[in-house]
């Protein structure tokens, strides 16, 4: 298991690297090319330029998350080839400084999505929430609070340039439905696979995030059978590069997913872990909470069981935080609580080390 941090960039990100370092056990940053939007070519210029930042203070850079899919793609329209091909040069470029894994989403119009982004916790701290009901009044109104919320913060999926023609988007997703957006992620997919192989690089998808349709949108990696489906997808002589970054917030905000048997089940299939504890509410509402087990309901200390059990060698990182000690960051991704997740991690594993070498 390889232990990654999520970082923005410098002058992006309220954390600096030479903090980042001083976390116990981190070896790599999950770094992007935020700046760029996407079906845009990530140029070797721009990456040898965050490589060498990462070379200075000892980090790898294997993981970059993400490399977004241009709606185009998940449309199937009929300029899908030409944002295809930018994709393979992207994956080429990456490849030559040392790139294993690109995780990227399917979702349609919306990445994630929160109704509150800073919402109190019993504790005094802040974390992200979703509230169901809000979810049927008018995505409009959602998209300008987060847009609102996080301004001046580049936040993946939520490229305002992209959202200023919400409504645009939504009527070219219109006709969109689950078995065509499941055939347009084959198409991608079969374009891509030969390229992955050549350039060793794993296309690690991330569960839909809630794990649902949203406004009306199709959502595709949102349970078992769903994992199972995509991992089918391709000729099984793709396997090593069709993989998964399996989020346990995501796929856990279904209090009927159970993540750890996903993980036992597809272990090796796994080329990223993201480590996220959510609390669910009686009426449909979750709220992410700290990543100590008992917090949350999605079963941390199983997940990281199964895991350890599974041998896991790929690369694993906290995911969204809680914000503490008055901390001003990003939604989600502030350094403190993401820095306490790292350690429960570790300090999990260490005692599963040592629990195995005594049998």
């Amino acid at each position: 298991m390889k232990m990654s941090f999520r970082w923005y960039g410098t002058g992006n990100d309220s954390i600096t690297l030479g903090q980042i370092r001083q976390i116990p056990g981190v070896s790599e940053i999950v770094w992007a090319l935020h700046d760029k939007q996407p079906g845009v070519v990530w140029e070797k210029d721009e990456i040898a330029r965050v490589k060498k930042e990462l070379d200075e203070y000892g980090f790898g850079n294997a993981v970059v998350e993400s490399v977004n899919v241009h709606d185009d793609i998940k449309m199937g329209a009929s300029s899908r080839d030409l944002y295809i091909e930018n994709y393979k040069t992207t994956l080429r470029n990456l490849a030559e400084f040392g790139v294993k894994v690109v995780c990227y989403n399917f979702m349609p119009v919306f990445d994630w999505t929160r109704t509150d982004l800073f919402h109190p916790l019993p504790d005094g701290s802040t974390a992200l929430f979703y509230e169901k009901s809000r979810i049927k009044q008018d995505p409009e109104e959602m998209a300008r609070y987060i847009l609102e919320e996080t301004k001046g913060m580049t936040m993946p999926g939520w490229e305002p340039e992209r959202l200023a023609n919400l409504r645009e988007l939504f009527a070219a997703y219109k006709d969109v439905t689950h078995e065509r957006l499941w055939a347009n992620l084959k198409y991608f997919l079969e374009a891509l696979m030969p390229t992955c192989r050549e350039c060793d690089i794993k296309m690690a998808i991330h569960p839909d995030d809630p794990p649902w349709d949203i406004f009306g949108l199709p959502r595709l990696l949102v349970d078992e059978a769903a994992v199972d489906r995509f991992l089918k997808m391709v000729d099984d002589k793709y396997d090593k590069y069709n993989c998964l970054t399996l989020c346990s917030g995501s796929l856990g905000s279904n209090p009927n997913n159970n993540v750890a048997d996903i993980v036992r089940k597809h272990c090796d299939r796994i080329a990223f872990a993201h480590i996220r504890n959510v609390k669910h509410f009686p009426n449909g509402d979750f709220s992410e909470t700290s990543h100590r087990d008992r917090d949350g309901d999605v079963g941390i200390l199983d997940i990281i069981k199964a895991y350890h059990d599974g041998g896991f060698d790929g690369y694993i990182r906290p995911d969204h935080g809680r914000h503490i000690w008055s901390e001003k960051c990003r939604p989600g991704y502030g350094l403190y609580d993401r820095a306490l997740g790292i350690m429960y991690i570790l300090g999990a594993w260490e005692m599963l080390d040592k629990i195995k070498d005594k049998r």
